[in-house]
């Protein structure tokens, strides 16, 4: 039996059916309304977020190949790697002698006056950018107690034999050790890194996977610059350094002492020449004095850079004094004299001279 009666049935029904006709055919807007504009409001936030899995997939990347790196020495070799440290996602931290506290706020750098604070905050790299010559007196000043044991030391020393046994001398055994020199300082790589070489040495990264995984986060951030990564060792470094480095830097200061100045009709060779003197003038002697003292292979290039010179000078000398000799004692003796010379010439130019191989290139340091 139904639990309503027909009669309330239909009753039902004829109230139902006018409001059922508006929802089928509803009413015009009221022109006005329809005139005007209405910005749209969100009434209810909970009904208007939806969740953005892209950019949080890559907010945790980001997290996941961050590193906190701290430097010490800030100075201008410092502030240019950070430069880009900040602009990959990394968490960067400082220390100087010197107060480069508003430098470091417009690079977005956390700026410590004492080194215990910033040891405190447990950074995963420490990172020396220090002068050749200040190295150990900063490395010593550092409290090791306050880092984590595992942290990577990375030193940008335009030398690495040096920092290499200093750091292994110094460190306590826990402490990671890479050797780096980007081949390259805030002028010739103050547009791209892109095609520059940087090289590096794993002098000593524990086994694990998390202090493995940390080495090569800290090498990509130069790979993801386009850099030339070049891996070798300390010793191969230095050696091929002093033969293309130290050579650089002393041409350079050679020519600078010589006065070297444009002229309204330079060729790109001198340009060139005019190029290196600016790249090699804005370094520091400090710095050219440890290419010398702490390289072992500097003192060989800088005589083999003399016995070139005099040679030159020689040969320039001695051509004058064969035309004379030719003119007087005849064409034999002047002939034979000539091929003498040129022979001694060879032999003094390729006296010690390194393997044939490509060194690579370092238009200018500043470390």
């Amino acid at each position: 039996m139904l639990p309503f009666s027909s009669a309330q049935l239909s009753q039902t029904t004829s109230h139902l059916t006018p409001l059922l006709r508006s929802f089928s055919h509803p009413s015009p807007p009221p022109p006005n309304l329809l005139r005007r504009k209405l910005p749209l409001r969100v009434r209810s936030l909970d009904a208007a977020q939806p969740y953005d899995y892209e950019a949080q997939l890559r907010s945790n990347f980001r997290k996941s190949s961050s590193l906190k790196i701290a430097i010490l020495g800030f100075g201008n070799f410092g502030q240019f790697l950070a430069k880009t440290f900040v602009s990959q996602g990394h968490t960067i931290l400082a220390h100087s002698r010197s107060d480069y506290s508003s430098v470091a706020s417009e690079l977005r750098v956390d700026f410590y006056d004492d080194p215990h604070d910033l040891c405190e905050q447990h950074p995963d790299v420490v990172l020396l950018s220090t002068s050749i010559l200040s190295t150990e007196r900063v490395l010593r000043s550092i409290p090791f107690q306050r880092l984590k044991r595992s942290t990577l030391f990375v030193d940008v020393l335009s030398v690495k034999e040096f920092p290499r046994d200093l750091l292994l001398k110094c460190l306590p055994p826990e402490f990671d050790i890479l050797c780096t020199h980007p081949m390259f300082g805030p002028e010739s790589g103050k547009h791209s890194w892109a095609g520059l070489s940087f090289v590096y040495d794993r002098v000593r990264i524990g086994g694990g996977e998390s202090r493995v995984d940390r080495c090569e986060k800290f090498l990509d951030i130069f790979a993801r610059e386009g850099c030339r990564m070049v891996e070798m060792s300390c010793a191969e470094h230095d050696r091929y350094a002093a033969g293309s480095q130290f050579v650089t830097h002393t041409v350079g200061r050679v020519l600078e002492k010589f006065g070297l100045e444009s002229s309204p009709i330079n060729t790109k060779g001198y340009e060139t020449l005019l190029d290196l003197v600016e790249n090699t003038s804005g370094d520091s002697f400090d710095l050219y004095y440890g290419l010398f003292l702490y390289n072992d292979s500097a003192m060989e290039q800088l005589k083999r850079l003399d016995m070139a010179f005099k040679s030159i000078q020689n040969e320039l000398f001695g051509h004058l004094h064969r035309i004379y000799r030719k003119q007087l004692l005849g064409d034999a003796e002047g002939a034979r004299d000539l091929g003498t010379t040129r022979s001694v010439v060879q032999k003094l130019l390729s006296n010690g001279a390194p393997p044939n191989a490509e060194p690579p290139s370092d238009p200018d340091s500043a470390t």
